[in-house]
């Protein structure tokens, strides 16, 4: 029963990082599509990387804690790319270099929420079968 228990958490860590990566993409289009200036676009951006971090480190931690190996091993590299912005300072959107990075910004993001997404499914398979596994005990 604690293993449903843990995969559902971490079902809901997950979700809190699709929001904000989802939110950060939208931000990020409005600015393309000109709803909104560089500035309050970067400032928004800016104030939800930290927290993507550290949920992210936490999930990370919390498969640890629990023994779930693969899928902590999974979102080792991850944790390195994020550890690797913060270290070289490159995590915060810059606003006078918003709109030459737009592009590569929008990409950045489309590619952790796949792998954010890859996690979920993985998650909700083992949260699956999990139950299954409790209810034929």
């Amino acid at each position: 029963m604690g293993d449903i228990w843990s995969w559902l958490i971490s079902f809901f860590f997950l979700i809190a990082l699709v929001g904000i990566i989802v939110y950060q993409l939208v931000c990020l289009a409005d600015l393309e599509f000109d709803y909104i200036n560089p500035y309050d676009s970067a400032s928004r951006i800016n104030s939800v990387v930290l927290p993507e971090f550290i949920v992210q480190g936490v999930l990370c931690v919390f498969y640890l804690l629990t023994g779930h190996w693969f899928m902590a091993l999974l979102c080792l590299p991850y944790l390195y790319y994020n550890f690797q912005l913060y270290s070289k300072r490159q995590h915060l959107v810059d606003v006078t270099e918003i709109f030459n990075l737009l592009n590569w910004e929008k990409k950045k993001r489309l590619f952790k929420l796949a792998y954010i997404i890859l996690n979920l499914f993985l998650t909700i398979f083992w949260m699956i079968y999990s139950a299954l596994d409790d209810y034929e005990d």
